[in-house]
């Protein structure tokens, strides 16, 4: 029996002189030395007791090594459990006990808080820093690096990945063989990308965007990665050059139009730009395009599920629009109460159907059955509609809905009406308690740099622009709006922050 993953991702290139990672201090990482360390790393993990389907947790900084782990859990047949790296030794526990993992591997710095969590799970503890030491890489140094890879089916799981656990705990949605390979292979047929390819990689690698969209995509084709361990404005422009991709969210975007480095020249090599994981403003699309010629690829994702959409590689990309559903993809807008599928231009609920989507939620399967269906849509709590063309937008989250009285409002329209609005950068509009109303809204600005925002005008402007009920009762500016690790913004929150503006 195979293993899908490792068999397509990781396999092919044993002994190739090839380069895969180029790390900004100019040092080159070939395919087949990166598989001879990932050996290592699986021997020491198998020495240390696991199993195939065991789970190992790990909170480490973005290096070579963090990823040759992840390549050591497929061929090893374990479950390879990425995590934020700003999480505390408190939200850790939660991670490791509800996935009993049996080894954690993390930076020396954060041993001694994470000590009595393994301590708690009777999990192991093991270090992993940045710069390619600790106590694992002692472990790893004396192991062959040859391994027999474990057979694997294509349901078997690969990975957790737990969701941002904005509403309640954290549930971690099981990834598997099936879903993470047929994922990385549409989209590497749908954007077009070849070994010949250099994906300039500044994402971190916790996440579905950088690990199983980006390194599983170039894992796929043999191309290489310009390896950063963050976003950082010059050693992106100073790589730029030598790069044909890049994947980012919004913010990489705004910060290099931000630049005056950042010029046509720059990307001339460039063959596509694709963002996500947050939604994009149009003027960013349009000012991006302005600047260097190119159209943003936006596409849309979730941790339950890869991708699901994307906008054309041939082909209008339209701003405001994550494209159309992949192929096997299935999507559909339904009506959040019956299930019932909407018609065309209605705003719903998204659902998605197809190889991409996870196998459940660990450890709850009242959880898995409420978002996961029987005929196998999940129910991705986001809102949207698909427009005329078939385009899909996302209009927000389901939890982000606003009702008012009776009347039901949709944040990004608000949204859309004061980030047109002079000297406003970026807004989020949330529903907080409202006496009398049951919710109000209230909307959240940000200027632009140096800019005074004129209140009055602005209220002014969303009179002439929306109907009273959807009217922003209350504005506030702060200097940029809470947002998490992939630049999506922390709704929750804000909704916090300003629970009392109307019944305190």
């Amino acid at each position: 029996m195979p293993n899908p993953l490792y068999d397509h991702l990781f396999a092919p290139h044993a002994g190739k002189a090839s380069v895969f990672l180029e790390l900004p201090d100019g040092r080159e990482i070939t395919h087949d030395a990166f598989l001879q360390q990932s050996a290592q790393f699986a021997h020491a993990l198998t020495k240390a007791g696991l199993v195939p389907g065991d789970r190992v947790a790990v909170q480490i900084a973005k290096s070579p090594e963090a990823l040759a782990v992840y390549a050591a859990c497929v061929q090893a047949g374990l479950i390879f459990l990425p995590l934020n790296t700003a999480y505390t030794p408190a939200e850790v526990a939660y991670f490791v006990e509800n996935s009993g993992a049996k080894v954690v591997l993390c930076d020396a710095a954060m041993q001694q808080g994470l000590a009595p969590v393994a301590a708690a799970t009777d999990a192991r503890l093991e270090t992993l820093n940045g710069d390619g030491t600790g106590s694992f890489i002692d472990l790893a140094r004396p192991c062959a690096t040859v391994f027999d890879t474990i057979d694997r089916a294509a349901d078997d799981l690969a990975a957790f990945l737990y969701t941002s656990g904005t509403t309640g705990r954290s549930k971690g949605a099981m990834l598997t063989h099936a879903n993470l390979l047929s994922n990385a292979q549409t989209l590497r047929d749908y954007w077009r990308f070849t070994g010949d390819d250099v994906l300039l990689h500044a994402l971190p690698i916790f996440h579905t965007h950088g690990l199983f969209v980006g390194t599983n995509i170039m894992l796929l084709t043999g191309g290489k990665m310009l390896f950063l361990p963050r976003f950082d404005l010059d050693q992106v422009i100073a790589a730029m050059p030598q790069a044909t991709s890049m994947m980012g969210v919004p913010t990489f975007y705004t910060r290099l139009l931000s630049d005056d480095r950042f010029t046509r020249d720059l990307t001339e090599r460039m063959r596509v730009f694709i963002s996500g994981s947050a939604p994009m403003l149009a003027e960013t699309h349009d000012a991006f395009a302005t600047r260097t010629g190119h159209r943003i690829l936006e596409r849309y994702g979730m941790t339950e599920t890869n991708m699901n959409t994307s906008n054309p590689y041939d082909g209008e990309r339209r701003a405001g629009s994550v494209g159309f559903p992949l192929p096997d993809v299935e999507l559909k807008i339904t009506d959040p109460d019956t299930g019932v599928t909407l018609p065309q231009g209605e705003i719903g609920i998204i659902e998605v159907r197809g190889p991409n989507v996870f196998k459940g939620y660990w450890q709850m399967p009242e959880k898995t059955a409420e978002e996961l269906r029987a005929d196998g849509f999940f129910i991705t709590g986001d809102l949207g509609r698909i427009d005329g063309d078939g385009y899909v937008h996302i209009v927000g989250r389901g939890k982000d809905l606003i009702i008012s009285g009776g009347y039901n409002i949709y944040p990004k329209e608000v949204e859309q009406v004061l980030d047109a609005q002079s000297g406003v950068l970026e807004s989020a509009v949330i529903g907080v308690p409202h006496p009398d109303f049951g919710e109000s809204v209230v909307g959240v600005l940000v200027a632009r740099d140096d800019a005074v925002l004129d209140i009055d005008a602005i209220r002014a402007a969303t009179a002439k622009a929306l109907a009273k009920f959807k009217q922003p009762q209350r504005l506030f500016v702060l200097p940029e709006l809470p947002r998490n690790t992939m630049g999506k913004v922390q709704k929750n929150v804000l909704r916090e922050t300003y629970a009392g503006t109307f019944t305190g």
